[in-house]
């Protein structure tokens, strides 16, 4: 299990959700979401994301999204990139919390756009990853065009 998302990073202001993936070997995968099922969790799909399963927790505490991901696979990597990157580079760390409070400070602000707004920023902080070029723009289409 590996804590990823805003709430991985020490410093970086984040919605208090945290985000966990169940990282799983491809023969793994279906016994990590029977499991979850089995204790209460409720399976979403990949919610667009290839090789991904999302959770509903049967619970609130804490609040937290829940994903099973195939090791090595492109979804996980990228969490792990940008939790290592921010932690390991403050300068990113603030300008990324910037960005994501100015655009959280917007009351019309819909996930999408938060997202779409969201990629530059995430661009320059994956360019200090492992991640090709090829796999940045990839996440980048993901994440929907720039506005």
């Amino acid at each position: 299990m590996e804590h990823v998302g805003s709430t991985a990073v020490p410093g970086l202001a984040a919605k208090p959700i945290i985000d966990i993936d169940v990282v799983a070997d491809d023969e793994d995968v279906a016994a990590a979401v029977s499991a979850l099922e089995a204790v209460g969790y409720v399976h979403r799909g990949d919610l667009g994301v290839a090789d991904r399963e999302a959770f509903t927790a049967p619970d609130d505490a804490p609040r937290r999204n829940v994903y099973v991901c195939r090791r090595g696979t492109l979804s996980v990597r990228n969490h792990l990139a940008v939790r290592d990157v921010l932690r390991a580079h403050p300068r990113l760390r603030d300008e990324y919390g910037a960005v994501k409070l100015a655009l959280a400070s917007d009351p019309a602000m819909d996930i999408d756009t938060y997202v779409a707004r969201k990629s530059a920023v995430l661009q320059k902080v994956l360019a200090e990853s492992d991640l090709t070029v090829a796999e940045r723009r990839q996440i980048l289409r993901l994440n929907g065009p720039s506005a």
